[in-house]
């Protein structure tokens, strides 16, 4: 089954000040991995069950992207009877877990 990707505005407000944060402007190495990270994450239409749960709310799951010390994490839920998948958040994997309130 394939599933439409819905970014919400939070997570887009978050893949940017990543882009800015990691200067990807300035550097090609940077934007070469925000471009792999959006494309990972458009790769969520495809089988997105096979990423995992979140610790934090097991109606979530969570895409990780990059190696350590630079893993982030596109948390997402799948809403299956309209095929699509809702990416709500992204942040860095060394944050403190999240609340509902980073959600918004």
């Amino acid at each position: 089954m394939v599933y439409r990707i819905k970014i919400s505005p939070r997570a887009e407000w978050d893949l940017a000040w990543i882009y800015h944060q990691i200067r990807a402007e300035r550097s090609e190495l940077a934007l070469k991995w925000h471009r792999g990270f959006r494309h990972a994450i458009r790769g969520l239409s495809e089988n997105p069950e096979r990423c995992p749960m979140t610790p934090e709310d097991r109606g979530l799951r969570h895409l990780l992207y990059g190696k350590s010390p630079y893993v982030y994490r596109a948390i997402f839920r799948i809403v299956k009877e309209h095929k699509r998948v809702e990416v709500i958040h992204i942040r860095h994997g060394a944050q403190r877990p999240f609340t509902p309130a980073d959600l918004n």
